[in-house]
């Protein structure tokens, strides 16, 4: 993310009810991937399609396209709800829908829900009940009309969080009022690999086998160089449908990677905008039958991990005299360092090796324009004097929740001795 601008008017908690929304994600966007045109009278059948429903045996036109794509809004005030909760490895994601009697405008005026937790591996078989709390709304790019997607998080039947729910803590931090007066903003640079179906080997990778080295892939356009754009661009356009903050993409180094931007965000708002594109993520790669891969490290060797970078800043890093103030966090960041690593994802060792454009996962560095260290300060940040720090330690795989709430917490709450203070201040060559 080359900059942190000001945070967008749009706000995930509020969905107008006189909105107007767009065609929902159909089955008929994946021309280049799934479909088939049909061909039956050229003039008529300009931009139609059949869908092909791949069967074990056979394949057999999905009579269902119609159905799917059929906007009721005309026919009912009522609406379909898609509660989405992290499950019990505390980065896969479920959902399930029910029906809504109205259109809503904040999650406020939807009912708690519940789920089997012991499916979930979020609770015993014989005291299996979670209860759903909606937390944000978002409209539903897939079913279109006033429906929506609602991020959920999960509390037992007495109201005490669950231990995989990070966004009550998170909650906390960003409700306390120093945090508050800070206003701080994020911008998370999402990477995620595409995979092929059946053999869990990238996307355009010959199977079993490699492509060129990398170098043509970032960025790159091509039929030999960009693998699954159709995921992405349709990504891209279902974020924005929805409401997500989402700010850019593009290509990632390691070929059949990619990656996206959220923000920037404001407190709390930013982890749920990541869940949700998340979300929406996985539901767009299962129409393509690719699988969506958050591992920081998907293929061994001479090939980029998967991270996913935190830029942040506060209102006094903004002002003048902020770069100060960044010095500050950068220090406090040096002196929790292995909590934050503890906390930036799993499998984060296999990718935080000093190569690949990454800092050693022991060492704590900072540098201005310095891709290889933990924290990155940008030149324009130093030339000005004011301006945001990134974070690139965190995996594809974190909880923006945790990470989110951790930044906040060690740069604006926490508070090391003056002795502390001395010593990472000569440790990591910074006067403060």
């Amino acid at each position: 993310m080359a900059q942190i601008l000001a945070p967008s008017t749009q706000w995930q908690m509020r969905v107008p009810k006189s909105s107007t929304f767009g065609s929902p994600i159909a089955t008929k966007m994946w021309s280049s991937l799934l479909l088939k045109q049909n061909m039956k009278g050229a003039a008529k059948s300009a931009g139609k399609f059949r869908v092909l429903a791949l069967h074990s045996e056979n394949s057999t036109v999905n009579r269902t396209e119609k159905l799917l794509n059929m906007d009721i809004t005309p026919y009912t005030d009522k609406i379909i709800a898609e509660y989405i909760w992290i499950g019990g490895s505390g980065i896969d994601m479920r959902s399930k829908s029910r029906t809504i009697s109205k259109p809503v405008e904040h999650p406020s005026e939807l009912p708690k829900w519940n789920y089997d937790g012991s499916s979930t591996g979020q609770a015993p078989g014989e005291d299996s009940e979670v209860i759903l709390y909606p937390q944000a709304i978002f409209k539903d790019p897939f079913r279109g009309g006033n429906n929506i997607l609602v991020i959920c998080d999960a509390y037992t039947p007495a109201g005490e969080p669950i231990p995989t729910n990070k966004r009550h803590k998170a909650a906390e931090i960003f409700s306390n009022n120093k945090v508050v007066d800070e206003v701080p903003w994020f911008g998370i640079e999402q990477e995620y690999t595409l995979l092929q179906q059946n053999v869990k080997w990238p996307l355009g990778w010959p199977v079993g086998a490699y492509p060129g080295p990398q170098g043509p892939y970032y960025c790159g356009a091509g039929a030999d160089k960009s693998f699954g754009r159709d995921i992405s661009d349709a990504h891209y356009k279902a974020c924005l449908y929805a409401g997500i903050n989402i700010s850019g993409t593009n290509g990632e180094v390691m070929p059949g990677q990619w990656e996206y931007q959220v923000g920037p965000s404001v407190g709390i708002e930013a982890g749920d905008h990541i869940w949700c594109s998340r979300y929406i993520l996985e539901r767009i790669t299962e129409q393509a039958g690719v699988v969506l891969s958050l591992d920081p490290k998907p293929i061994e060797g001479d090939w980029n991990g998967a991270g996913c970078h935190t830029n942040y800043s506060t209102k006094s890093m903004r002002e003048e005299g902020g770069f100060e103030v960044i010095k500050k966090a950068i220090l406090n960041l040096s002196l929790r360092h292995k909590e934050h690593i503890s906390a930036y994802g799993e499998g984060n060792e296999r990718r935080l090796t000093g190569k690949h454009e990454t800092a050693s996962i022991d060492t704590f560095s900072w540098g201005v324009a310095n891709r290889g260290c933990s924290i990155r300060v940008g030149r324009d940040t130093e030339k000005n004097g004011k301006g945001y720090l990134e974070d690139r330690r965190p995996a594809s795989n974190m909880d923006p929740y945790v990470v989110t709430g951790l930044l906040a917490e060690t740069t604006i709450l926490y508070e090391p001795t003056l002795e502390a203070e001395a010593l990472a201040a000569q440790k990591v060559a910074l006067k403060v």
